[in-house]
C-alpha cells in the first residue's frame, strides 16, 4: 500500500463524534502500517485527549487493536463486517466446474476455501472427493488454521498490509508437526514467498504425509475472497507438483474472471 495517503476531512454536517470514529478508521486504514496517537492528533488536527476516548473503545470492541509501541491497527471485528458486506454472488456455484475439472484431472480432492467470519481461520465450502481410496481428509464446513494451511496462507498473502497485521496478531501459531511456521518472522517470509509467486505449496506443515496447493481467487476489486485448493497424500503430489501447480492456478483464475477479475490490473500471475 502506498505511504501517500490524503487525510480525511471532518463533515461540517453529521454528528460529530461518529464522523471521527470514521477519520480513525480511515486514516489507520490508508497508513497501511498503523498509527500512533501522536500521529493520528496530527493528522486529524484533533487533541490526543478528545481521540484517547474514542480509540479506546475501538480496541475495547474490536475494530482497533494497538502493538506494545502503542500503534493502532485495524481489528478483525471491521475486517468481519467488510467480509459481511460483500455481495451475494455464491461462490461455491461460480466455482464449482473448475472444482470439479481440477478434480477429474488429477483424480484429487480439490476444495474451496474462505476466511472465517473473524477472519482467524479459513472455512472449506466446497468439494470434490479424490478417487483414490487414501485421500485428503478435509470436510465442508470445517476450520482449519490460517497459519498451517495452503489456503489460509495465500489468503493471509493477499490481504492489504494492514489487515494482515491485524490478523496475524490476533491469530495463535500452534504447532502441527515439526514443519509449522510458529514463529511471525516465519510466517511472514513465507508470505511473502507466497505473493510473489501467486500460489502456496504446504507439505507436512498440518499433517505429516499430506500435500496441499492453493491460490486466490479475487473478485472484481482485486480483492483475495476465497482459494482453490488441491490436496493429496505427498507421495503422490511430489511425482506431478509442477503441473498440478500450474492447474491449480489455472482454476483460480477462471474463477477469478468470472467474478470480474482482471489479471492484467495486477501483479497475479496464473
Amino acid at each position: 500500500m502506498s505511504s501517500n495517503m490524503s487525510t480525511p476531512t471532518p463533515s461540517d454536517t453529521g454528528h460529530r463524534t461518529a464522523g471521527r470514529v470514521l477519520d480513525i478508521l480511515e486514516v489507520v486504514a490508508a497508513s497501511g502500517r498503523g498509527l500512533a496517537l501522536h500521529e493520528l492528533s496530527a493528522l486529524l488536527k484533533a487533541p490526543k485527549s478528545s481521540l484517547l476516548p474514542l480509540l479506546r473503545t475501538l480496541h475495547q470492541r474490536g475494530y482497533l487493536t494497538h502493538d506494545d509501541s502503542g500503534v493502532y491497527h485495524l481489528g478483525v471485528q471491521l475486517l468481519s463486517l467488510r467480509n459481511q458486506a460483500r455481495g451475494e454472488l455464491d461462490l461455491r456455484e461460480v466455482s464449482r466446474s473448475e472444482l470439479q475439472g481440477l478434480s477429474r484431472e488429477t483424480g484429487e480432492a480439490t476444495l474451496l476455501a474462505t476466511l472465517s467470519d473473524d477472519h482467524t481461520a479459513i472455512l472449506y465450502i466446497d468439494k470434490m472427493e479424490s478417487v483414490h481410496r487414501i485421500r485428503f481428509a478435509a470436510g465442508i464446513g470445517e476450520r482449519r488454521p490460517l497459519h498451517s494451511t495452503s489456503s489460509g496462507r495465500v489468503l493471509l498473502a493477499f490481504m492489504p498490509d494492514s489487515e494482515r497485521d491485524a490478523v496475524i496478531k490476533a491469530i495463535k501459531l500452534e504447532r502441527y508437526t515439526e514443519e509449522t511456521l510458529i514463529t511471525e518472522l516465519a510466517l511472514r517470509a513465507e508470505l511473502e514467498r507466497v505473493r510473489a509467486q501467486g500460489y502456496c505449496i504446504n507439505i507436512d506443515q498440518a499433517t505429516v504425509g499430506r500435500c496441499a496447493i492453493a491460490a486466490p481467487v479475487f473478485d472484481c476489486d482485486g480483492q483475495a475472497v476465497a482459494a482453490i485448493v488441491l490436496g493429496a497424500p505427498k507421495e503422490r503430489a511430489l511425482q506431478h507438483l509442477d503441473q498440478w501447480v500450474a492447474e491449480v492456478c489455472r482454476a483460480a483464475g477462471t474463477v477469478s474472471g468470472r467474478l470480474g477479475h482482471r489479471p492484467e490490473a495486477d501483479p497475479v500471475r496464473y
